[in-house]
């Protein structure tokens, strides 16, 4: 029993960090949904939202965090007042049930940088969910956990009032630095908790100078760290889940002083067309324990099926990451030797693996590009550019430079090999490099057989492409080869540099000169514009939001 009264809730029945089967039972007696599938995991669903809803989350403008905050498209205001009538909606509600769940847990392995948070709900798979999420709590610990430094009130299930200034909806996410809560009504999605807490991160880790990093991250025998950048379905949790190395994290992590560590104890998966083939490491992770979201079941037999799209694309898995085979414990590690940003070239345009500069490396980190591929979406009919920057935006909460500022020091500091790898399309083809080609590729990387081979540089984005790589055709090495029609390739080449061009100048006022000059426009203009529109026609771009 634990005692909710100094948080304004008076309900008796409140179970804190109840065990995977307790919450199995609960669910299975208290939620319409919830099945338990043929491998044992817990499958249910997350009602009408099945995603993330980067619109309707609001952050507290109120002293001292106003002036830290890159306010605009992705951090929108409310006010202190507003965000109290919306904490006071989700309070009344929750006094209202039954029974209530507490998950108490911490975010981040690095004890000198953990924040203890505090889950309140009512749907027991929000608790499993988080139960997985946060890092684990022992016994003994939790006797001894004390106040939490954030606490997150979940009344989901409660839509908040359209009527009341901010709100865009019946949903509403928000966040308050400064009384160090988060509220969240008219979305039972599960991925906004976790999503929450690495915004909590992403502000509070840069005010003492560590880095915060939406990337996956693994470890060689060796000892050697890579961490991995993407925006969703790039690759990241399927490349960095490598039988030969250990997985640190597959999302969220933080670089300090003394290496790298993962903000949470589990990963979130996507398993949309999973199979035991293609990707084993993430298949076999799906048992007792696991929540599968918003994935189809067969009314008989209670197997998966992962191409069923019914409720959505966004199928996710969710498990402790523990559950991997091949894991480090604790969840960190010592500096990276390599950094691996991952695309979705669907233009056909970037190579296979390139090997960038230092002021490459933070001119794609702002950028953070990849690319919707024609047919994916309702009226996208040819490949539309999304970049998100530092390949997280939607979770960014200082300004995309501060980001980018931290991770060149630490480049430098510990002389960080830097990978552009497109996991797309190369070519004028349709069809998307082969798994086991990219994967080959990534061999070589943290092998080091790369480093010593001799590179071409692309004439656009003056990308430094290797001539050769251990189990990859030559002809797929440079997508110029692979174009029938020459000219066509240096069109489409040219109005993705305009793309990346156009959206890079809201952010060259901060960079350096060196960092602007890796944008493939920069000679021809000899500066960057805050207008582009001299240049081309310009095409569709989305300053995006990763739905991770």
């Amino acid at each position: 029993m634990l005692d909710l009264s100094p948080f304004g809730i008076k309900v008796e029945d409140v179970r804190r960090n109840v065990v995977p089967a307790v919450l199995y039972e609960d669910a299975l007696r208290n939620e319409p949904t919830a099945a338990i599938a043929h491998s044992g995991a817990l499958a249910i669903t997350s009602g009408e939202k099945t995603g993330r809803s980067p619109h309707d989350k609001r952050i507290v403008k109120a002293s001292p965090s106003d002036t830290d905050i890159w306010w605009g498209a992705v951090n929108l205001p409310i006010d202190q007042h507003t965000f109290e009538i919306n904490r006071e909606r989700a309070r009344d509600y929750l006094n209202t049930r039954d029974r209530l769940y507490v998950v108490d847990g911490y975010a981040g392995w690095n004890s000198q940088y953990q924040i203890k948070v505090r889950v309140i709900c009512e749907r027991a798979y929000h608790a499993l969910f988080m139960h997985n999420m946060l890092i684990r709590v022992s016994d003994e610990e939790l006797d001894h956990y004390g106040d939490p430094d954030y606490v997150i009130y979940n009344a989901g299930m409660f839509p908040a009032n359209r009527h009341t200034t901010y709100m865009s909806s019946k949903t509403s996410i928000d966040l308050s630095f400064e009384d160090q809560q988060m509220v969240i009504l008219g979305t039972e999605y599960a991925g906004e908790m976790k999503k929450g807490i690495f915004t909590i991160m992403n502000y509070i880790m840069p005010r003492q100078g560590v880095l915060s990093m939406h990337c996956s991250a693994n470890q060689g025998v060796q000892g050697d760290v890579s961490l991995f950048f993407g925006l969703s379905g790039t690759g990241k949790t399927t490349l960095s889940a490598d039988p030969a190395r250990a997985l640190i994290g597959d999302d969220e992590h933080c670089w300090a002083d003394d290496g790298i560590f993962n903000i949470e104890g589990g990963c979130y998966a996507k398993v949309i067309h999973l199979s035991a083939t293609r990707e084993p490491e993430i298949y076999k992770v799906i048992r007792f324990g696991t929540v599968l979201e918003n994935v189809i079941l067969d009314p008989d037999t209670h197997t998966v099926d992962y191409s069923d799209t019914t409720l959505t694309e966004n199928t996710r898995a969710c498990f402790p990451i523990d559950y991997v085979d091949h894991v480090q414990i604790p969840c960190r590690s010592g500096h990276p030797s390599n950094i691996i940003f991952l695309t979705f070239d669907a233009f056909g345009i970037f190579p296979p693996v390139a090997r960038l500069t230092p002021a490459q490396a933070m001119y794609h980190f702002i950028s953070g590009y990849t690319a919707k591929v024609a047919g994916t979406e309702v009226g996208v009919d040819e490949p539309v550019a999304t970049f998100s920057a530092c390949f997280g935006a939607a979770f960014l909460v200082w300004h995309p430079s501060k980001y980018s500022q931290l991770l060149a020091e630490k480049m430098e500091q510990h002389n960080v090999n830097v990978w552009l790898i497109n996991t797309g399309i190369v070519g004028d083809g349709s069809e998307r490099i082969k798994l086991r080609h990219t994967r080959a590729i990534i061999d070589a990387i943290h092998r080091g057989v790369l480093l010593d081979v001799p590179t071409v540089t692309e004439p656009i984005f003056k990308l430094s492409i290797p001539t050769t790589c251990p189990g990859i055709p030559e002809t797929l090495l440079f997508p110029e080869k692979s174009w029938s029609d020459l000219g066509a390739y240096h069109e489409t080449a040219h109005r993705l540099s305009t793309l990346f061009a156009d959206n890079f100048a809201q952010y060259a006022h901060r960079c350096s000169d060196e960092v602007q000059s890796a944008d493939p426009l920069y000679h021809a203009d000899l500066a960057i514009p805050s207008n582009r529109s001299h240049l081309t026609k310009r095409q569709d771009v989305t300053v995006g939001h990763s739905s991770n």
